[in-house]
């Protein structure tokens, strides 16, 4: 299965689960919870007031080599945007990318997301816990805060 596949199959519609491809097109599904979308509108509304050079985007599907990988919330260069012409997934990762965690989630998917992210162009990954608190990733490793959006909080309340 193809992701214009996933996106226009009608059973597959309004389901309440995140959808991902892996390499043989197999559909992953992970169950989204209340908090996680809660915490998800919360960094898009911070990510808006902090960033407003830049388009604030959920749910963006990224070709990897692993399949179709799906960020949580993205952020858009003018020129990413200018990239994107009718597509419906894109070969490229947002300047940054961030993953809000559910209970399904593991540390080593998510070592694999940045990894991934990272090599479709991705400057920045980020990581909401449970509890709110963030992890800012470069390139090169953890850092203390964000290099991209520096006054952005360690912790969503």
């Amino acid at each position: 299965m193809n992701w214009q596949e996933v996106c226009d199959n009608p059973a597959l519609q309004n389901l309440p689960y995140k959808m991902e491809l892996n390499q043989q097109g197999q559909i992953i599904m992970s169950p989204a919870s209340v908090m996680h979308v809660i915490f998800q509108g919360k960094i898009m509304t911070l990510l808006n007031r902090y960033q407003q050079d830049c388009l604030v985007v959920p749910e963006f599907p990224v070709e990897t080599r692993d399949g179709i990988k799906v960020v949580d919330v993205g952020l858009l260069t003018n020129s990413q945007l200018t990239r994107l012409q009718n597509n419906i997934s894109a070969a490229f990762a947002p300047i940054l990318c961030i993953e809000v965690l559910s209970p399904s989630n593991t540390l080593t998917e998510m070592e694999r997301k940045k990894e991934l992210y990272f090599e479709k162009g991705a400057e920045e990954f980020w990581i909401c816990d449970q509890t709110g608190q963030m992890g800012f990733y470069g390139k090169s490793g953890e850092l203390a805060k964000s290099l991209l959006i520096r006054q952005f909080p360690q912790h969503i309340n």
